[in-house]
């Protein structure tokens, strides 16, 4: 009866809030509005003061040009925090930010995506910095899942399921079925690994140094997998690339292709389809044959380059779809959790004693 009562009248005193905690990108839900904050996972720190001058958008156009004082930080490394103040000081601003002027009299209510397999004491870091920007609870769920829940995918039946999830630090390869994952890899090639590739083959193959901004936008602008691709003109596409040559140190400027792309990438994406191909191998047979009449599903930002999902559906076998909205899938699976808890409480990793 009381449990009744308090979950009829909590919303009216305090918000639930749910967040894909990437390392790439933070995504902030909000029960009743949807996804109200998509911005980097980036913070802007004076050096000299210790104060946190930007967040978000502002603090990632500040990475490689800020003065001495200043330093521009990804305080997620791989999905996992690796700097609790600036992680916590980021939660914090989003989490203000999100609530904006439907703040409420108790702090709120918080579902925090993290990739599957982390340690004890990476989701302790997690949680607790999320108390401390302000959050009265914390839940804590493997973004695999979180991702089905937010594309609708029938993972409580008992009929297998299977998402690739590929964010920029990390790439969730997950089996599940009846509500759980029975077959898992957590793999450290995502977005940010594609774009390290590139930044070593445009140094090995022209002696011109980029940074990590102008590899992201070459990959999102021209970045493949393959020849050919429906809707795409047969020629080479192309995108104009500045560095500083390594040579003479003075600026420069080529054109890459989007075969110079898929040359510099295609080592991590044989290791993709490999750990992809392991976790198909010791999949039970008869979820194995579900999969393959329903497919696998990639979701999380990386889904978006071009080719991905035909060139695994060619070397495994299996039908592969990419998600709708596939860069927010994470985030509207901890708003199906809010809207929900005691339904889906068996699906989250229950702090209290995993934690002990």
């Amino acid at each position: 009866m009381f449990k009744r009562l308090a979950n009829r009248f909590l919303p009216l005193v305090s918000n639930d809030v749910g967040i894909d905690l990437g390392t790439a990108n933070t995504l902030v839900y909000l029960r009743g509005k949807g996804i109200v904050i998509t911005e980097p996972s980036v913070v802007a720190v004076n050096q000299k003061t210790n104060q946190v001058v930007a967040v978000g958008t502002a603090a990632k156009a500040m990475l490689g040009r800020t003065p001495g004082h200043l330093v521009a930080v990804r305080p997620l490394i791989d999905g996992v925090v690796s700097d609790f103040e600036a992680t916590e000081e980021m939660l914090a601003y989003f989490i203000n930010r999100a609530q904006g002027v439907s703040k409420k009299m108790l702090g709120p209510r918080v579902v925090v995506g993290v990739p599957s397999g982390i340690t004890n004491v990476e989701m302790r870091a997690v949680k607790d910095a999320a108390m401390s920007a302000g959050a009265r609870e914390v839940h804590i769920v493997e973004e695999p899942i979180a991702a089905a829940l937010g594309i609708r995918m029938p993972i409580r039946e008992a009929v297998g399921s299977m998402i690739v999830d590929i964010g920029g630090g990390t790439t969730d390869i997950a089996v599940l079925s009846l509500g759980g994952i029975v077959r898992a890899k957590n793999l450290r090639i995502a977005g940010d690994k594609l774009n390290q590739d590139i930044i070593s083959y445009v140094r090995s193959e022209f002696k011109i140094l980029i940074g990590e901004k102008t590899a992201e936008a070459v990959k999102m602008a021209i970045g493949s997998v393959s020849e050919g691709l429906p809707g795409k003109s047969s020629g080479n596409r192309e995108a104009l690339v500045r560095g500083r040559d390594l040579i003479t140190g003075l600026p420069r400027e080529i054109l890459l292709t989007d075969q110079d792309v898929r040359e510099a990438i295609s080592q991590s994406i044989d290791t993709l389809i490999e750990s992809v191909r392991e976790v198909l191998e010791t999949t039970p047979p008869e979820i194995l044959s579900d999969i393959m009449r329903s497919g696998m599903v990639l979701s999380g930002g990386g889904a978006l380059l071009h080719g991905l999902d035909q060139l695994l559906s060619q070397w495994l076998k299996v039908p592969v779809v990419v998600a709708d909205d596939p860069l927010t899938a994470v985030a509207r699976g901890t708003g199906v959790i809010l809207e929900n808890l005691e339904l889906h409480r068996d699906m989250l990793i229950e702090h209290e004693d995993d934690f002990a």
